[in-house]
């Protein structure tokens, strides 16, 4: 019998009454769980969060939800194995894709952790330095950042049950507030796993983790003025989120993670055979097929320069040849399937479209040879040899492992077709020359929220640009949502607010726990 899913609400686990959802095993097609929140009580839930979870939280310091943190993480790193085959047997990874996504969480779990012992038994933050505000220096200004007293409200994607849930919660807990976290339902397995191990652990104040396994209902209906949504998904759902009345008439605080339209460019001095070349290369590939694609930060669009394209074209093509496509619980599968059924149409009807006045150089939308069950598509890749603003190739993302390459011919073009995708979470440069790099990069750094820039002065130390690091921000412009996530502290003012303290300076220094300098 397939595992029935519950949702911990209001201190207990749960189970809706009807309409259960099927999660699936992508490489066989079989079911594996259910899930229902059907007759759930949403509206206690957020009540129980903001009056139990969030109270408990804001007694304690930052160093001991720091705490917190770190037990959530060693229950993660002791339950990887378990945690793997899940990722294996409901989302289609391959042994290492579920461990960069398990991994992932316990690591940003753990930055975390450590940023609140630095921060230590303070409970609310110092934003930037106090200013005097009169013809004295008693009259004193500080900004100052505190919890919000409401709940936050994760909505996370399908690709990672583990990273996406982990992430949210680190900084949330470690700003003092209360979540409600809901993954994605189609590969839930893994979440809901790492939920019961976190709410039976005894780690957690009361109230201050509640999990959704299942549809939300009419959960967002019951958030106001001091609650937080936080959504990763398509720009689709999120604007649909935007537009909800409750939203905006109280302006809650809502971050959208959305579409994005990654790049990858190689520089003029990236010739066959240079540290250059070989980082580019070994990335674009690693970013095209792990987890399948299925990465807000895969590669979609590669730039190349004229001279090059096919010199790349059949480098990429040998690579990508060598991935072998099946049931990742054989250890030889190097790429697994996508999540869904729905994903696959998605991907193979994506891929006409983009092939429409472009080479298919690999891959392609047909089935993949051999696999008659699951949910299985062909890395692929497609050659766009005259490439132009309004492509549909700068429109549309093929949510799996297909990417286009494309040349240019100088630095000015180049700017203004990776701006053509209207904003994205991340893309990687790759030269070692300073003033392509000085253009290049100043010309598409108003579209991204993180760039890589790699060459021959940190090879062997790059990270690929697909991994989302706890110490750099995470989002982007446009159609990738306008959202901020992590970059450290950054990342903990969608969970706070910032208030501006007007007064006498002994007070305002001592509640912001800035050392005081008053005059005597």
């Amino acid at each position: 019998m397939p595992t029935a899913l519950k949702s911990y609400l209001n201190g207990k686990w749960v189970e809706g009454n009807q309409s259960p959802a099927t999660l699936v095993n992508p490489s066989t097609e079989e079911v594996v769980a259910t899930a229902s929140t059907a007759g759930l009580d949403f509206a206690a839930a957020a009540r129980f969060g903001r009056e139990k979870g969030g109270a408990a939280l804001r007694e304690l310091s930052f160093a001991q939800r720091g705490e917190i943190l770190r037990k959530l993480a060693k229950l993660v790193i002791d339950a990887r194995e378990e945690l793997i085959g899940l990722g294996i047997s409901n989302a289609g990874n391959t042994r290492s894709d579920a461990k960069f996504d398990i991994d992932g969480a316990s690591g940003t779990l753990n930055f975390y952790a450590d940023l609140g012992t630095k921060l230590g038994d303070a409970k609310v933050m110092a934003d930037g330095e106090g200013v005097p505000m009169g013809r004295s220096a008693r009259l004193y200004g500080q900004h100052v950042l505190v919890p919000r007293t409401g709940v936050a409200v994760h909505i996370n994607a399908f690709n990672f049950p583990a990273w996406g849930m982990g992430e949210k919660l680190a900084v949330a807990l470690l700003a003092g507030m209360p979540i409600i976290s809901k993954p994605a339902t189609s590969t839930a397995l893994m979440a809901w796993r790492i939920a019961e191990l976190w709410a039976n652990s005894g780690a957690l104040p009361e109230g201050a983790f509640q999990f959704v396994c299942g549809s939300t209902g009419d959960l967002l209906s019951h958030l106001g003025a001091q609650d937080v949504l936080a959504f990763t998904g398509s720009s689709d759902t999120g604007l649909m989120l935007r537009r909800q009345e409750n939203l905006l008439k109280d302006s809650v605080h809502v971050n959208v993670e959305a579409d994005s339209l990654n790049s990858a460019l190689l520089g003029p001095d990236g010739s066959a055979g240079s540290e250059v070349w070989n980082m580019f290369l070994t990335d674009v590939t690693k970013e095209m097929t792990q987890k399948t694609g299925q990465k807000c930060t895969a590669v979609r669009r590669i730039y190349v320069p004229a001279d090059r394209l096919d010199e790349v074209r059949d480098e990429l093509v040998a690579r990508l040849k060598d991935v072998r496509v099946g049931n990742p619980a054989d250890e030889k599968v190097t790429m697994g399937p996508v999540a869904t059924a729905q994903q696959l149409r998605d991907v193979r009807a994506g891929i006409e479209k983009i092939a429409l006045g472009a080479e298919v150089a690999c891959g392609g939308a047909k089935p993949v040879e051999g696999q008659a069950k699951g949910f299985f598509v062909s890395p692929t890749l497609l050659v766009r040899k005259g490439p132009k603003i309004d492509d549909v190739t700068n429109k549309h993302e093929v949510f799996g492992p297909v990417a286009t390459l494309m040349p240019y011919a100088s630095p000015r073009e180049l700017v203004a077709l990776v701006a053509a995708g209207g904003g994205g979470l991340v893309s990687s440069v790759y030269s070692d020359d300073k003033a392509w790099l000085n253009e290049t990069v100043g010309g598409i750094a108003p579209w991204f929220g993180r760039l890589t820039i790699s060459g021959e002065k940190v090879s062997g130390q790059t990270i690929p640009p697909g991994t989302v690091m706890p110490s750099m921000l995470h989002g982007g412009p446009g159609r990738a949502g306008g959202g901020e996530e992590l970059g450290g502290l950054r990342g903990m003012s969608l969970y706070m607010q910032r208030v501006g303290l007007q007064g006498p300076r002994p007070f305002v220094e001592a509640f912001a726990g800035v050392k005081s300098q008053a005059a005597s």
